[in-house]
């Protein structure tokens, strides 16, 4: 059996985004199982013509790179320039990682729907809105099968469009865990990066995309809140990754001037060995997004052995396996309060570092994608191809 692999979310600028790592991290496991199972053969998708990283990747045993032109023109790949790309190659099905390209034509689809945000809640323009709910209801309407990254996930996508239920499944994600753990960062690394950022006290952290479901307007006003009660907690508040979208009142939040307006720090996007060192440094990672399809940030915190807090909300409490501590993300008095208590309890902040840590030890990209190629060569089998 023949897979082919859509590879447009590997466009550069998706770098560090969550679908990003999650289809890098699935190809190369799928570059592996390659070599290994010889009934089953991959093609990805590669374009010289555009800034796509799939060009960064080598061909291997049972793994081949199939040049697509289309990949370069958004709306040509979309609407039906993979699945006929796919067709040329060969493939019998195609993986789409994110929801990305229609499942039309001859060649059947098989995509991965992280989650329902443009339905639940929408940040971006109407227009890019109504792209984006257009492609999750032909995908969840027409694609040969969906994988998820929850059960919460799951239910929206049943829930929203009556689908059967044998038709989603969850696969959990992985993250890297030479990465993310809980080694010791080396000292002298560590003090020169927070010397680079400007980090010059202890520090509540936050990682990810600055986009507005990440809720990071309230946790700012409850850094304060918390702040302006316990000035004997003297913490700067660092919110770590890239400038997604509608970000203006985060940003217009954290530079407000007042007595108890605290320091807001934006280090930017830093590279996966940067992040793990500023994680470990941390006092506490708060995680209070108001939606989340997986929450790959918090997990990669988890396995760090910081303590983390996290929202109440989607699928943080199912993921993090009910074992951190939670607040109403909605409440930016429950936020504050439930921060202060971990950064005054020190026994508390050891037991969340513990469980987090010991929960993130269930996640692995190798098991993600053994059931994902599980996933794939079944619905192959549907179409008359012995997987």
């Amino acid at each position: 059996m023949k897979i082919a692999i859509d590879s447009w979310v590997l466009a550069s600028r998706f770098r560090y985004h969550g679908t990003y790592v999650y289809a890098q991290s699935l190809i190369a496991e799928f570059k592996k199982m390659a070599a290994a199972r010889l009934e089953i053969k991959f093609c990805l998708f590669t374009s010289p013509s555009n800034s796509n990283d799939a060009a960064l990747i080598e061909a291997g045993q049972g793994f081949d790179l199939a040049e697509a032109p289309m990949l370069g023109h958004d709306r040509l790949w979309r609407l039906g320039g993979a699945t006929m790309a796919a067709r040329r190659a060969g493939a019998d099905l195609v993986f789409a990682p994110t929801l990305s390209i229609l499942p039309i034509g001859s060649v059947p689809v098989v995509c991965t729907i992280h989650d329902v945000t443009p339905i639940t809640m929408p940040s971006h323009s109407r227009k890019v809105t109504a792209l984006q709910r257009a492609l999750l209801w032909f995908s969840a309407r027409f694609a040969r099968a969906i994988v998820t990254d929850s059960e919460c996930s799951r239910n929206d996508l049943i829930n929203f469009y009556g689908l059967p239920e044998s038709r989603v499944s969850v696969v959990y994600l992985g993250y890297d865990k030479a990465i993310f753990n809980d080694s010791v960062a080396d000292p002298e690394l560590q003090k020169a990066l927070l010397l680079r950022l400007g980090i010059d006290k202890p520090y509540i952290l936050h990682h990810g995309v600055i986009q507005p479901r990440k809720n990071l307007k309230r946790l700012i006003e409850a850094y304060r809140l918390m702040s302006s009660r316990n000035p004997d907690l003297q913490l700067d508040l660092v919110l770590a990754g890239g400038w997604g979208w509608q970000y203006d009142e985060i940003l217009a939040s954290a530079t407000a001037t007042g007595a108890n307006a605290g320091r807001v720090i934006f280090p930017g996007v830093l590279e996966n060995s940067e992040l793990a060192m500023l994680i470990k440094g941390a006092s506490l990672v708060v995680m209070p997004s108001l939606y989340e399809g997986f929450c790959l940030p918090m997990v990669e915190a988890m396995a760090c052995g910081a303590p983390v807090i996290a929202a109440n909300a989607s699928c943080l409490p199912e993921v993090s396996g009910n074992v951190l501590k939670y607040f109403d993300p909605y409440s930016a008095e429950e936020m504050a309060v439930c921060m202060e208590q971990v950064l005054k309890d020190h026994q508390l902040r050891n037991e969340l570092a513990q469980a987090g840590r010991k929960r993130a030890a269930f996640f692995d990209w190798r098991r993600c994608a053994e059931q994902t190629l599980a996933i794939l060569a079944q619905n192959g089998a549907h179409n008359g191809v012995k997987p």
